[in-house]
């Protein structure tokens, strides 16, 4: 099983704490890219793995956003954060790009999860690529 693991930072046994099932990130064989050029370039050469593990914050500017004074007293529901205005791109628009891949090359979206400590950021990537595999037929 070929497995991607997408992170800037964390190792693959740290993401162990951050989803419900976490033995899966104690196996060997993961492959690491740690952002979106390396996301898409793995991808572009090595074709889809068979599993990917998302991280959504992937740049210090996605951290700043995520606990600036301005958000840390909000709810996970009601977080803003500003994509717009982001220089490096985040696991979502990794994800969006799978997608558009998967929906030209006529291919199945992998199997996937998502590691992120960002709620929201997790619960987008989730539902994008659930939704992406509902309506799409992915």
């Amino acid at each position: 099983m070929k497995k991607l693991f997408l992170d800037d930072i964390r190792q693959v046994r740290d993401a162990c704490y951050y989803v419900s099932k976490p033995k899966i990130y104690w196996e060997e064989g993961w492959d690491i890219v740690r952002n979106y050029g390396e996301f898409v370039e793995y991808i572009e050469k090595n074709g889809l793995p068979d599993l990917i593990s998302f991280d959504h914050d992937l740049a210090d500017e996605h951290y700043n956003d995520l606990f600036s004074d301005e958000n840390w007293v909000k709810d996970d529901d009601n977080i803003d954060l500003k994509y717009e205005s982001y220089k490096e791109k985040t696991g979502l628009e990794c994800a969006k790009w799978l997608v558009d891949f998967c929906f030209l090359n006529r291919l199945p979206i992998p199997e996937f999860m998502v590691h992120s400590a960002n709620p929201v950021g997790k619960k987008n990537i989730i539902n994008y690529l659930e939704n992406a595999k509902k309506h799409l037929g992915l």
